[in-house]
């Protein structure tokens, strides 16, 4: 029996020529809030629906909460929360109505009693009774969430779970998230947003249905050999553009009055930084996630 919630090795999944998951191995612990990161098309919904039992792998093997991802998919389906980035419940019944739903199609034996107990917990108190259609896209998200775990799940899979989601909301909904990991809850969450994959314990990047990269945050951005400089002055619009037809650099973005340069190459780098001239005042920076990210889409684009 595996120690980990999720432990899989050498999963390939294809639809037709394309391949989407080519050779993806993954282990997650329990309480562990893993980040899925990739551009579209990496294969992170596809590992996922694998997981949770909504796909057939074409080669590999694995367990997901110690059952078999091939033999025992609804054994896993059963126990696992899963949530999608488009809201799936209905919008022409309440709050409650909905997660009573929920809670009768997983035949839970209390289930009022366990309606109330996460209506209180998500804080929908005073809004039990409305139409879950005319609910703001944060608290849609909300009830999602409180769907996908009213049946205690021991795994919770979130693909883009926050997706058009104002910022006050994405970082409820993540607290909400944290709260139930403290209580030993697994979650794997896909995103796009570098200050949520910033809030999980350990990011694991995908490439062409394979992970190139994983571990903390820090570790990442550390291991990654990018090198950033930040310039602060007049005309960082105009320097931005000049810089990004530079050789070496692989970014020049503008924040407020700063000018945010990364790439690989030091020397290609500092010498696009002498040609731009200006009155600009640079200094070098660590790197942030994003520009890893960005760092990666790009090796990915070059690859293909």
């Amino acid at each position: 029996m595996s120690d980990y919630v999720i432990d899989v090795s050498d999963l390939r999944k294809s639809f037709g020529d394309l391949k989407v998951v080519d050779g993806l191995s993954l282990q997650v612990a329990k309480g562990e809030i893993c980040g899925f990161l990739g551009a579209n098309g990496s294969g992170k919904t596809t590992t996922i629906r694998m997981l949770c039992g909504l796909l057939v792998p074409d080669g590999g093997s694995g367990s997901c909460i110690g059952y078999d991802i091939i033999r025992q998919s609804h054994e896993i389906r059963r126990e696992v929360g899963y949530m999608t980035q488009r809201f799936s419940l209905y919008d022409d019944l309440t709050v409650f109505e909905n997660l009573d739903f929920v809670a009768r199609v997983f035949e839970m034996r209390n289930r009022r009693a366990a309606v109330a107990a996460i209506i209180e917990r998500m804080g929908f108190g005073d809004r039990r009774n409305r139409l879950a259609g005319q609910l703001s896209g944060g608290w849609k998200q909300r009830l999602s969430l409180a769907a996908c775990v009213l049946h205690e799940p021991r795994l919770l899979l979130l693909d883009e779970p926050t997706a058009g989601v104002d910022v006050k909301a994405r970082r409820e909904f993540w607290d909400l998230i944290h709260d139930m990991a403290a209580d030993g809850l697994t979650t794997l969450v896909s995103t796009h947003y570098m200050d949520e994959a910033e809030r999980c314990g350990r990011i694991v990047y995908l490439a062409q249905g394979r992970i190139v990269v994983q571990g903390g945050a820090v570790a990442v951005v550390g291991e990654s050999g990018l090198v950033t400089f930040e310039a602060t002055g007049e005309d960082v619009d105009a320097a931005a553009r000049a810089l990004r037809a530079a050789p070496g650099v692989e970014a020049a973005a503008v924040f407020g009055r700063a000018l945010h340069v990364a790439g690989m190459d030091r020397a290609a780098l500092t010498a696009a930084i002498r040609s731009a001239g200006g009155a600009l005042e640079w200094r070098e920076v660590e790197p942030r996630l994003e520009d890893v990210f960005i760092h990666m889409l790009s090796l990915e684009e070059a690859g293909r």
